[in-house]
């Protein structure tokens, strides 16, 4: 199967998340943060550089809940800005 590209605006909607993530971690490692949330530190370091672009649900929802944040200010944060 042959994923789609993905759009210059999903790839800033990823960006911003990983940085919405990296603020949320503060001085926490990622090693530390990846363990409450069971994913991979790789994972969080792809996530937050950008690189994983378009996390799983339950990634981003394990992620949200060791950093203490909402899904709904990921979702308000992290919305496209309108043009």
């Amino acid at each position: 199967m042959v994923r789609t590209p993905l759009t210059p605006e999903e790839r800033e909607r990823g960006e911003q998340l990983g940085r919405l993530l990296r603020e949320a971690r503060g001085p926490r490692s990622m090693t530390e943060v990846a363990a409450v949330a069971g994913i991979s530190a790789e994972t969080l370091r792809k996530i937050e550089t950008g690189r994983a672009p378009t996390p799983a649900f339950f990634t981003v929802a394990a992620l949200a809940r060791a950093l203490g944040l909402s899904m709904d200010e990921l979702i308000v944060r992290c919305a496209p800005v309108p043009v």
